[in-house]
């Protein structure tokens, strides 16, 4: 199966300790976090998540608003940009411990004013809850990966890429064929 993300859980999913806005919307939160660390792939969306859901019948809820969708877009821009890749609506990725470990390492040195990764966060009523948690050294998180299914699906790509790499490397080393009717040198 397939998580389907907004732009902002990008961020949030790094520092969720358990809390939300309903019982139902931590249920379901604590859920996801449990399918990323399995090694399901994330889809990017527009608007409500996966995460949303058990929000988004209420009328109140913020999930459709355009200051959410604004701190989407802010968060795809700064995630891509510190990962190096352009992250947009419809992307699907999968996580990594490296990965989480490194975003994790961004967020928290926005925390203390290095870097904009949290400017997707200006605004947020859950912001001073996650600049603590990171502060801390993230206790509690629930998203926690598993190391050694992630790690070694990282590896297998690496390892492809690096065997395509020594095929084309081996391809050039091969003298070039004889060109027919040549006269021999002597």
């Amino acid at each position: 199966m397939t998580v389907r993300l907004r732009g902002h859980h990008l961020l949030c999913m790094l520092t969720y300790v358990g809390k939300g806005y309903t019982p139902a919307f931590s249920k379901n939160f604590d859920r996801i976090a449990g399918r990323l660390a399995e090694g399901e792939d994330i889809l990017l969306v527009e608007g409500p998540d996966d995460i949303c859901a058990p929000l988004v019948s209420d009328c109140g809820a913020h999930c459709p608003s355009e200051t959410v969708r604004q701190r989407d877009r802010d968060a795809l821009a700064a995630v891509g940009g510190f990962l190096g890749s352009v992250l947009q609506v419809g992307g699907r990725f999968c996580l990594t411990s490296t990965m989480v470990a490194h975003l994790r390492n961004g967020f928290m040195a926005a925390s203390v004013g290095e870097g904009d990764m949290r400017r997707a966060c200006e605004g947020c009523e859950w912001a001073s809850l996650c600049t603590t948690i990171a502060g801390d050294g993230y206790p509690g998180v629930r998203l926690a990966m598993k190391a050694a299914h992630m790690d070694r699906t990282h590896a297998d790509v690496s390892e492809q890429r690096v065997n395509g790499l020594r095929q084309i490397r081996d391809r050039s080393r091969r003298p070039a064929p004889a060109a027919r009717n040549s006269t021999p040198v002597r």
